[in-house]
């Protein structure tokens, strides 16, 4: 799953990235070291641009809020909760299905936060159980530290309690996609702990590698297999794991302090 990422690059550099074309500087966010379910983040889409006169989609970077509302939703209230899909059934559920034919968009991230279990306590995870308490944190990152490319969906959500000039009468919210963690080794491991993605957490964020990037953006692609097909997960070795501070478990707390690398676990866990 992805319930925690960084995302501390500026816009100027993600439009180097990405290649965007519009985004505008008062929507600009701070850097974020702990980005949490709710949080206003950036996202890169093709869209036509409003009143714009020409159909043409545009890339664009935008500032969406994580946790998806799907357009039929009566309340925003279930946000929290839709804030990963998974690649394998997003075709298929009525809160992505829409948005997967028509509105994805790429998340762009530093990396992301996940915390290592033990093995048991991982299969009570993977089966929707109850576990206990989250135990070390470790951030994974491109080992070459590159921009972390997430896939992910956005919608639009309209408040029928606002006017419709109301400055809140439209949410534009995203999710971010998930798919099964890879087992084969890591590209960078630390010293002592996990040796593959698998053995941090059974999901991770899909990252979408850039030649996969104008494919999955373009919303004139709408052929449900061949966007299955850009779910695919990247090649093995592109990704690196450390443990960080336990403090970053805190949603309160943040900054880069949070990215340090330790050198090793704060907490034993077993693997």
């Amino acid at each position: 799953m992805c319930g925690r990422y960084a995302a501390s690059r500026r816009p100027e550099d993600l439009a180097g990235v990405f290649g965007i074309e519009k985004w505008e500087p008062d929507e600009a966010l701070e850097p974020d070291w702990n980005v949490a379910p709710t949080k206003e983040v950036y996202a890169v889409l093709d869209r036509p641009l409003k009143d714009a006169g020409s159909p043409r989609p545009v890339r664009q970077l935008r500032t969406l809020k994580w946790g998806l509302v799907p357009s039929w939703a009566k309340t925003p209230e279930g946000a929290a909760r839709m804030i990963n899909a998974r690649a394998e059934t997003v075709h298929e559920k009525p809160a992505f299905r829409r948005a997967f034919a028509s509105r994805r968009c790429i998340l762009p991230a530093d990396g992301y936060y996940e915390w290592v279990t033990g093995a048991a306590e991982r299969e009570l995870e993977v089966e929707g159980r109850k576990k206990r308490p989250r135990k070390q944190p470790y951030f994974v990152t491109p080992a070459d530290g590159s921009v972390f490319a997430m896939a992910g969906l956005y919608e639009f959500w309209r408040d029928p309690t606002l006017p419709p000039d109301h400055p809140s009468a439209w949410w534009a919210t995203c999710s971010v996609i998930t798919t099964e963690a890879e087992e084969g080794p890591l590209g960078v491991a630390p010293a002592e702990g996990p040796r593959s993605l698998a053995d941090i957490h059974p999901r991770m964020p899909l990252m979408l590698t850039p030649d996969r990037w104008d494919a999955w953006l373009d919303p004139a692609r709408t052929d449900v297999e061949e966007l299955r097909g850009l779910l695919a997960p990247p090649p093995e070795g592109l990704m690196r794991a450390y443990p960080v501070p336990t403090a970053v478990s805190n949603v309160r707390n943040n900054g880069p302090e949070l990215l340090t690398e330790l050198d090793a676990p704060e907490e034993s866990t077993l693997f």
